[in-house]
């Protein structure tokens, strides 16, 4: 119908028919990290109540260099399926640590919101082990397939864990280029689509996982947890310290499990139904 031929009411009924779907049609969420929140869902620990783990649906996925431009240790790319899980959103501050072990060990003071750093594996154990004797779950560090899995935004084809693009990396992570030499507060850059900050940067994240050199030559395709004996663990998403290439998702470290250092801290995880 010309508008032109309808009464004053009824244009007005029109143009406000328009002008509110409209605002419908811009005001409705995109994919990607908005509504990637919204749908998030998560568990808060009694005993650290700021700590929050984000809920990741398992499946399968290609592991490994699928860049091509990685180390010898980040092939066979080959491929993986994880069960369901929750990983925490941020790394363990300096703050949570304390209200666990009343300690604080890192070499960064008066940072509660920064990262625990100057923590080996087995300080990470025994900060668990605690954790654990307070909390009706059960809590962990992710494995090597977790990690991966939940920076690569469940697997997808990313080289960081919020983008593809060298030249958006510093809106995502700390490394050499922007950190100054020196860890920084937790979530303070954006996360990835399933809500995890940091995933890359700021400090190094020890796993679960024994390191094996050819371990991906060997890996089970189900929930792999690593090498049968070696004498280092793996560490994942590289620190302050490093290039852009240092802290792609699939690049690898590793370091004896008594090892300290500025640029070493964690993460949690629980498996999907690890309650006592």
């Amino acid at each position: 119908m010309n508008i032109m031929y309808l009464k004053d009411g009824n244009i007005y009924a029109l143009l406000t028919s328009i002008l509110i779907g409209l605002l419908l049609l811009t005001s409705t969420p995109v994919h990607g990290q908005e509504s990637a929140k919204k749908d998030m869902v998560t568990i808060r620990i009694k005993a650290i109540p700021g700590y929050t783990l984000v809920l990741i649906k398992g499946g399968c996925f290609n592991m490994g260099d699928i860049f091509g431009d990685g180390d010898p240790d980040e092939v066979p790319v080959h491929k993986v399926c994880v069960d369901d899980f929750y990983m925490g959103v941020h790394e363990v501050t300096q703050k949570e640590w304390f209200e666990v072990m009343g300690t604080r060990p890192s070499s960064l003071v008066d940072c509660n919101e920064c990262p625990v750093e100057n923590v080996s594996y087995m300080d990470v154990q025994r900060f668990i082990e605690k954790l654990n004797s307070m909390s009706e779950r059960i809590y962990r560090l992710p494995t090597e397939a977790e990690w991966e899995y939940g920076a690569r935004n469940g697997g997808r084809k990313y080289k960081w864990a919020g983008t593809n693009k060298e030249s958006e990396l510093e809106d995502y992570a700390w490394f050499r280029d922007n950190a100054g030499d020196r860890p920084h507060p937790v979530a303070q850059k954006k996360p990835n689509l399933l809500g995890l900050y940091d995933m890359n940067g700021n400090v190094q994240e020890w796993v679960e996982d024994l390191y094996g050199v050819e371990y991906y030559s060997k890996s089970p395709v189900n929930n792999p947890d690593g090498a049968w004996w070696s004498q280092y663990h793996s560490v994942r998403g590289g620190s302050f310290l490093n290039s852009a290439w240092g802290i792609r998702n699939s690049i690898r470290y590793h370091f004896t499990p008594d090892d300290h250092g500025r640029e070493f801290g964690f993460r949690l995880a629980t498996s999907g139904s690890a309650t006592r």
